[in-house]
């Protein structure tokens, strides 16, 4: 009987992509090597500075921990109890018995949803083992008494980071996901997440900029920031859109959006079926924008009166030439909603009385708990923060992504880690994620004043403390309709400390607290159904009060809110399209100002000149 030839298995992998993605590594890496030794030279060893404080706070942490040895003994018995509890737990499943788990993710830990790490003995082990160290460790950081607050905040936020880094998630050899996708593919996927990695090295000049989508598949103006409208008015700091109605009667009182500096505008823009501006022009509004441009060293001493006078005030000035209208309804968003109530109390000292309504989106006024923003914002970190601004003009706007980020690392960091570099998948198309990671600069007066007599002085809730614009300014002066919108997962602008912030103007106030975050609690539209929103015909004592006593509803606040705007917004006039008053067209929304993007420089030619502001030649007619 003649011997039978077995044929070798084939390969999963195509040969000729191992080779071209080998030859990619090459190449991407000898750039980044050059690079970086480049950088070595210019830089010296400014970056391993202790910048924000963390070595001191935790060499004090460690002073506190060892001078209480019978509560460390305690905790670490602890710890070991739940690990008994866990291998107890473990024999009974290893001999078929059904037995409860020692540790369990939280429900919104998205991390071990794979059903890998249930029903694998190993890695149900794995998992548990990580949850108990993770919880006992951050635990016994929060019990440490004696450390100051902005200490204890600082050790309770950078324990977590380290915590979260550790988790077996993000490690090949400890990932059952990873690990089957490894076999299944030869490796492919980790020569594909090299390459990736090299890739966002590349497009971070030396920094890892991790890719949370597919930046290709979005592009301003055509599948994001698409409703019609102009820019009518654009000065230094900011360009100001009409949009083209889409109704043929609106209500008489045009309305001012103010977004926050820190990210560009068209998060309230995002696609038709999500954008507020598309739904307050279904409304019957008359609906302006500012865009604020993305500053560079030429705008180093730019101000925060600069903001408030070249911003809103601006344009209110030239609302009235496009509209003919002298009274508006003003919406601002996060620091937006910080520079229109600043604004709102100067206009009040100068008696005008232009603003008939405020909407606040998620915004701090009162920043004495200013949530975990509060770990980056102390004397050392802005003495530190400073000096780096002082020497380039500006804040980079990488830098403050990197900050926001931090806040949902697990979210917004590693779970990009295990998509694009261990399971070598390209990121998913979501606009959400190219607006944020769309990121913008802050000017260094600018940003040394708000961080300063916001977040270290507290100083807007104070009568007389600030002084803008030469006004010295008190919110009490307040008295026009407000409307807050909050949010309960917030964890940029924490809702009950917007609470407080309602609670200083003196007008009537409408306080609505809504589902989930900063950003999707925001852009929540009714068609979508999602999430829902607290509501109380009247202000408490305190948030927990207000709470307590409020009603719940489901679906979005925007229908609650497009009921109490229309009380402000005056008689039914013709629809009113941009180029039809005093200003005439500059050029299509979103505008220039939005469309620059800072991870679009190419690093290989830094002497190319930067898109500017238009000359004043070019500005809307004032």
């Amino acid at each position: 009987m003649a011997e039978s030839k077995s044929k070798p298995p084939e390969s999963p992998v195509d040969q000729t992509d191992f080779a071209r993605t080998f030859a990619e590594i090459g190449l991407r890496s000898k750039h980044l090597v050059e690079n970086y030794y480049a950088a070595q030279k210019t830089e010296g060893n400014a970056e391993n500075a202790d910048d924000l404080g963390v070595g001191k706070a935790f060499s004090q942490l460690a002073a506190k921990l060892m001078s209480d040895p019978l509560k460390l003994a305690e905790a670490s018995m602890r710890m070991w109890h739940d690990y008994f509890v866990l291998w107890q737990s473990t024999m009974r499943k290893a001999v078929g018995e059904t037995a409860a788990p020692a540790a369990e993710p939280a429900k919104a830990d998205n991390r071990f949803r794979s059903e890998l790490w249930q029903n694998n003995l190993l890695f149900d082990y794995i998992k548990q083992s990580y949850l108990i160290a993770s919880q006992n460790i951050q635990n016994t950081v929060a019990e440490v008494e004696g450390l100051d607050a902005q200490t204890a905040r600082k050790v309770k936020f950078f324990t977590r980071q380290y915590v979260d880094a550790l988790a077996p998630t993000n490690f090949v050899m400890t990932n059952p996901e990873v690990l089957k996708t490894t076999l299944e593919s030869g490796g492919k996927n980790l020569l594909d997440g090299l390459n990736h990695l090299l890739q966002d090295l590349d497009r971070g000049h030396g920094k890892l900029a991790i890719s949370m989508t597919d930046y290709k598949a979005f592009k301003l103006g055509e599948n994001v920031a698409t409703t019609p409208g102009k820019v009518v008015f654009q000065n230094d700091l900011m360009q100001l859109i009409q949009y083209q109605p889409t109704t043929e009667k609106v209500q008489r009182a045009p309305l001012l959006i103010v977004p926050p500096w820190i990210n560009k505008y068209y998060i309230l823009d995002l696609r038709q079926k999500n954008s507020f501006i598309r739904f307050a022009l279904d409304q019957g509004i008359t609906v302006f924008v500012i865009s604020w441009v993305n500053p560079d060293e030429k705008l180093a001493n730019k101000t925060f009166d600069d903001y408030l006078l070249e911003g809103p005030i601006a344009a209110f000035g030239a609302m009235e030439q496009a509209t003919g209208e002298k009274e508006f309804n003003l919406i601002g968003y996060c620091l937006g909603g910080t520079l229109s109530a600043a604004m709102l109390a100067w206009m009040a000292e100068k008696e005008d009385t232009r603003v008939k309504s405020v909407t606040f989106f998620t915004t701090l006024i009162d920043f004495s708990e200013p949530g975990e923003l509060g770990v980056f914002v102390d004397e050392e970190s802005v003495s530190s923060l400073e000096k780096k601004m002082t020497e380039r003009g500006y804040l980079e706007g990488a830098e403050m992504a990197t900050t926001f980020n931090m806040l949902r690392a697990n979210d917004l960091i590693w779970s990009f880690v295990v998509n694009n570099y261990l399971l070598g998948k390209e990121p998913f198309p979501f606009d959400l994620l190219y607006w944020n990671s769309d990121a913008t600069r802050m000017p260094a007066k600018m940003h040394t004043f708000y961080l300063r007599n916001m977040y270290i002085r507290n100083g807007l809730r104070e009568p007389g403390c600030l002084t803008l614009a030469g006004v010295p300014i008190d919110l009490s002066k307040v008295k026009i309709p407000a409307y807050f919108i909050s949010t309960v997962e917030d964890h940029i602008a924490p809702w009950k400390t917007t609470y407080l912030g309602a609670q200083l103007l003196k007008g009537p106030v409408r306080f609505v607290l809504g589902g989930s975050g900063h950003i999707a609690g925001i852009v929540n539209p009714p068609a979508a159904n999602k999430y829902w929103y607290w509501t109380n015909g009247k202000l408490r004592d305190s948030a927990d009060e207000w709470l307590a006593t409020a009603e719940k509803n489901e679906g979005s606040w925007w229908n609650d809110w497009t009921s109490w705007i229309a009380g402000f917004g005056g008689e039914k006039i013709p629809a009113r399209a941009p180029g039809e008053g005093k200003l005439a067209v500059i050029e299509d929304a979103p505008g220039s100002y939005a469309k620059l993007r800072l991870d679009a420089q190419a690093p290989e030619n830094p002497s190319k000149e930067k898109p500017r502001p238009a000359s004043r030649a070019k500005r809307g007619r004032t």
